[in-house]
């Protein structure tokens, strides 16, 4: 179990840091190509869920990699799947559900992540 968890823990780590960092750094006019639902939801959301993020990516491989508080990749999984919830329902609200197959990709893993962190931590 904890080597399974190191994989999907550091899978979604590498994926939250990079996601995360670009809402952090970039601008709108950066994210549009690639984040289409930038242009209807202010930057300072944008910049907040980027943040949440990197700190989701942070939360899961610091505290069981230090063995400080390691319950707390727990949370920062299941706060990973919250994400994913509001990325569903913006792109439901879009009319954009044949783009939610990354986002149910991720909030599966992240289920995944705070099962294994459940049974291993």
């Amino acid at each position: 179990m904890e080597i399974a968890y190191w994989i999907v823990g550091g899978l979604l780590a590498v994926f939250y840091l990079y996601a995360g960092g670009k809402k952090v750094a970039q601008s709108q006019e950066q994210l549009q190509p690639m984040m289409g639902w930038v242009d209807r939801v202010p930057m300072p959301l944008v910049r907040t869920i980027g943040v949440l993020e990197v700190l989701g990516a942070v939360g899961l491989i610091l505290p069981p990699l230090t063995g400080i508080a390691p319950w707390l990749a727990v949370a920062a999984a299941a706060g990973l799947v919250l994400i994913q919830v509001g990325g569903i329902a913006v792109h439901l609200s879009r009319g954009e559900a044949r783009l939610i197959g990354l986002n149910i990709g991720l909030l599966v893993t992240a289920a995944v992540a705070v099962w294994l962190g459940t049974t291993w931590l």
